[in-house]
């Protein structure tokens, strides 16, 4: 693929295309289902079509394709068992790369961004990317002073490319929605939609970058590379190394699983109570387990891609350690009352508190122990009781509104503990909410 397909009817008719052919694969499993194939096999052999087909389509298309994709695969781990296998291996593809821009288009973007002379801020460049991704990608290069860089970016159309692909994907959200059980994926879509000029504007990047980089910059457990220069779509940054967690995800030892849980868990959290700012983009790819000298124990985190964040102040909202720690005292009146305040229950709604106290329980299950063990089976557990017509959660769950302020924080707590139960770490998240989620230590919530 020599670049980012621009045209909006070529990029609409290949997303187009997707259920067509996992149409035309179904009719044909059945003919060979008649055949006396069996049904497991057959049905084991489509599931690893269709996975092929959606993920090589949406990584080729790059733009809002790869973006949603990228999104969606921080929920692998809620797929169900006889699934997930066929899924996450495709899934996992999308954390890392895709199809580079060749070397002739770096070098013209490079000359309109950065002027005909630009090979003169590097010592040494290479032409051959280190990561592509959803609307840019990333080359090595030595800084004019002799620092390792990372040079991003923004393939030429990608803002054109990115609605487009958005628009055609809401449209067949239906083809993807019932992969993974609980998750709407036309709200998911809509929230990308909304982020789109902000997702393309490195000079916004840069600046919540530069602010993580400050804070974090003595930090012993979480690095953030500075930013060493901006100009319109190109961005340049000090080069990280390390570990990226899809790696520790797939062959990481447990004690690495758990040191990257640890650190991610307290990211989460206490990025936004020292920053104002949340890191939006909660995928594997984005963090690096850092393999410094001494134990594993003393590791730190990297944390990559600043493109997305939601602005908050004050930290994480004060009302989410609120109900929280109500919910653990087991004070389902002041549950209910404080998600009518915030809008999570309309007016119009009538519910019982003790049955919103059964509905919430399980899922922030992690926060009633020091160290909760986040699994696969936990995660799929919590999404079919939340997506099963015949429970009680279901039903109730359809009763709950998500206010606008709190959907991009909904998404990354969901997406962060996706990445949990993929590490299958143990993690202390009721420790890093009662350091750094405002609310919950106000009085003492019990463990």
């Amino acid at each position: 693929m020599s670049d980012l397909p621009r045209k909006a009817v070529t990029r609409t008719a290949r997303l187009a295309a997707l259920p067509l052919g996992i149409a035309g694969r179904a009719t044909l499993g059945l003919g060979r289902r008649i055949g006396g194939r069996s049904a497991d096999v057959v049905t084991a052999e489509l599931q690893q079509a269709t996975a092929d087909q959606l993920f090589k389509v949406l990584g080729e298309l790059k733009g809002g394709a790869m973006k949603f994709g990228q999104a969606l695969s921080v929920f692998e781990a809620a797929l169900p068992e006889e699934v997930a296998g066929p899924y996450r291996a495709a899934l996992t593809k999308l954390q890392e790369a895709a199809p580079p821009m060749p070397a002739s288009k770096v070098h013209a973007a490079l000359a309109e961004r950065l002027g005909a002379d630009w090979r003169k801020q590097f010592r040494s460049f290479e032409d051959r990317p280190a990561a592509a991704a959803s609307i840019g990608q990333v080359h090595r290069a030595v800084w004019h002073d002799g620092r390792k860089v990372a040079v991003k970016i923004q393939y030429p159309g990608a803002g054109e490319a990115l609605l487009a692909d958005l628009g055609q994907l809401s449209r067949v959200a239906w083809l993807i929605g019932p992969l993974i059980p609980g998750l709407d994926v036309k709200p998911l879509i809509s929230e990308l939609r909304e982020r789109v000029a902000e997702e393309l504007d490195y000079q916004l990047e840069a600046q919540a970058q530069q602010r993580h980089a400050e804070e974090f910059a003595d930090d012993p457990d979480i690095r953030v590379p500075g930013v060493v220069a901006q100009a319109d779509q190109v961005l340049v940054t000090e080069w990280m190394g390390g570990t990226p967690l899809s790696e520790v995800i797939a062959k990481g030892t447990q004690a690495e699983r758990d040191r990257a849980g640890q650190l991610l868990a307290r990211f989460l959290f206490a990025g936004p109570s020292r920053t104002g700012l949340l890191h939006a983009d909660p995928h594997p790819g984005n963090f690096r387990l850092l393999k410094d000298d001494g134990p594993v124990e003393e590791w730190r985190l990297g944390v990559l891609d600043f493109g997305t964040v939601d602005r908050l102040p004050d930290g994480l909202p004060t009302p989410i350690g609120d109900s929280l720690r109500m919910a653990l005292a087991g004070d389902a009146t002041g549950v209910l009352d404080m998600l009518r305040e915030e809008g999570f229950v309309k007016p119009s709604i009538d519910l019982d508190p003790d049955a919103v106290l059964d509905y919430l329980l399980p899922i922030i299950e992690p926060a009633t122990v020091e160290t909760f063990h986040f699994t696969r089976s936990w995660m799929r557990a919590q999404a079919a009781r939340i997506a099963d017509p015949r429970s009680p959660a279901y039903n109730l769950g359809k009763q709950l509104n998500l206010p606008p302020s709190y959907l991009l924080i909904h998404r990354v707590t969901l997406s962060t503990i996706g990445v949990l139960c993929q590490l299958g770490a143990n993690a202390p998240f009721r420790t890093e909410m009662l350091d750094w989620l405002p609310g919950f230590a106000e009085e003492a919530a019990p463990a």
